[in-house]
């Protein structure tokens, strides 16, 4: 702290002078560390800053840099469950395509030629099945063919250990309901369709004039049955989807919040306050000035003790 001093006749030392250079220095680098958050738009450029602020500003920055990394992935469950969920819808409308066919086959009014056509046509459908199944696609991977599992990563916890979430298209996850344990929808390539046993949609081309198969009277209403149950299974593994997608979007909400008041922390910590920081460099440039013209004005004060001198 300057003190001020009326003793001026003194030869060595010039302590007017010194306390207004003093000032000078300070004001000068007050007015840099102005200039530098105005520049910056920081108010901690460093460490030395504020070493609280800075270790507290750099770990909320590393955790939004993990929220963040989470939301993506978040995205890309979602993608996962949306192209699924679009996909069983479009296997729903074609097994209750089969399953009409089935039930008009059903009708004494039919003949043989018209059930063999109905039987036909029912097939295509389950082709476009499996065109289906084979078409749906992500990352490179299949997502219906009863083999596709992944843990996607939605989050930390304060040991930022990852919160993680299954999606799991596996022909035996339980989750989905399904009695038999063995949900698979490779139309053409399982004797076991959308988890019914036995449920054999490769049968409908084998239907002919002289053997019915399937479509024969006698067994109509199993095959009815069948399709009826295997479109409540592709129905229960939709709705299993639907609830993966559901917490998802719960997720993705709250990790947008998240992101958002992390945001807010951590500037309220690292950025400058452009108003104030303006007004100490105003008032640090009025103190340079001030101190300019105090040290010009002391250093003229020997001058008058030379008088003595000369005398």
């Amino acid at each position: 702290m300057p003190f001020a001093t009326g003793v001026l006749s003194r030869i060595r030392a010039n302590i007017p002078a010194e306390n207004a250079y003093n000032s000078l220095s300070s004001a000068s680098m007050d007015i840099s560390l102005r200039q530098l958050r105005l520049s910056t738009g920081k108010r901690i450029n460093s460490a030395a800053d504020d070493v609280a602020g800075y270790i507290t500003s750099k770990a909320l920055a590393a955790r939004n840099g993990s929220l963040k990394s989470a939301a993506k992935t978040v995205g890309d469950a979602k993608n996962v469950t949306n192209i699924s969920m679009d996909a069983y819808e479009n296997i729903n409308d074609l097994v209750t395509l089969i399953k009409e066919q089935a039930a008009t086959a059903s009708s004494g009014a039919m003949g043989t030629d018209e059930k063999v056509a109905l039987a036909k046509a029912a097939f295509r459908m389950a082709q476009q099945i499996q065109t289906v199944v084979d078409s749906t696609v992500f990352g490179g991977r299949q997502l219906l063919d009863g083999t596709y599992s992944s843990n996607f990563f939605i989050g930390t916890n304060n040991a930022s250990s990852l919160i993680t979430l299954a999606v799991d298209m596996t022909f035996n996850n339980s989750d989905m309901n399904v009695e038999s344990r063995n949900f698979n929808v490779n139309s053409l390539n399982t004797s076991s369709f959308a988890g019914i046993t036995n449920l054999n949609l490769t049968s409908l081309d084998s239907v002919s004039a002289t053997d019915l198969g399937i479509f024969a009277e006698s067994v109509i209403g199993t095959t009815l049955f069948s399709l009826a149950n295997a479109l409540n299974n592709v129905n229960k593994a939709a709705a299993y989807l639907g609830g993966i997608s559901n917490r998802l979007d719960s997720q993705d909400n709250l990790l947008s919040i998240q992101i958002t008041n992390y945001n807010a922390a951590i500037s309220r910590l690292e950025d400058a306050d452009v108003a104030k920081e303006q007004l100490s460099l105003i008032k640090s440039q009025f103190l340079q000035q001030s101190s300019l013209t105090s040290l010009a004005q002391a250093n003229q004060n020997p001058n008058g003790f030379l008088q003595l001198i000369r005398g």
